[in-house]
């Protein structure tokens, strides 16, 4: 396996990770935490995918994305919180006034998984918010112990695999995702 992990930039190879086969499905496309509320409601089926592509055209930091031998396999999404709905997440507290960086999806296809992808994923997101000025990084895992986690809402990613790449605990939240709580983890990058 030769896993190389850099920026989003290609719709295709986004769309390969992130859209589902049928271009009328209505999937997340990471748009969630990224755009207003009012707007998430109002993008169905292709429009999503149409405006992942719009932010991709525009620059707008989207993410990260992992080949292995150049196909796309996984994907962490990380932007300026002031840029996402954790900026006005009343769940999520903030700790600072620091404009860190957050990292809110870890996404493994299928067939890949089990092979440290979700790590190197984490450790280019990093790298790509280090790279672009960002001071510290937040993620906002469940803290599920080793209580097995529906693979659909793993997205958020795991407190134990933050903890490997040398994020700390920061804060507890108020928030639960699929019966988990979501701690609060940082990495200072200062």
């Amino acid at each position: 396996m030769s896993v190389d992990v850099r920026p989003a930039t290609e719709f295709e190879d986004v769309r390969a990770v992130l859209g589902l086969k049928s271009p009328q499905a209505n999937v997340c496309w990471c748009l969630s935490y990224r755009i207003p509320s009012k707007l998430n409601r109002e993008l169905r089926g292709p429009a999503r995918g149409e405006h992942v592509g719009e932010l991709l055209r525009s620059g707008t930091p989207l993410g990260v994305l992992a080949h292995d031998d150049g196909v796309p396999v996984g994907w962490a999404a990380v932007a300026p919180r002031a840029a996402t709905s954790f900026a006005r997440n009343r769940k999520i507290p903030h700790v600072d006034d620091l404009p860190v960086w957050s990292l809110w999806c870890v996404r493994v296809r299928p067939g890949h998984r089990g092979k440290g992808l979700s790590h190197a994923l984490i450790a280019g997101a990093v790298a790509y918010a280090r790279a672009r000025g960002a001071p510290a990084v937040e993620a906002y895992p469940l803290d599920n112990g080793d209580a097995r986690v529906d693979l659909t809402m793993a997205y958020a990613g795991l407190r134990k695999n933050f903890e490997r790449a040398g994020f700390t605990h920061a804060a507890d939240t108020t928030s639960v995702l699929a019966g988990h709580p979501r701690v609060l983890m940082r990495l200072d990058l200062r």
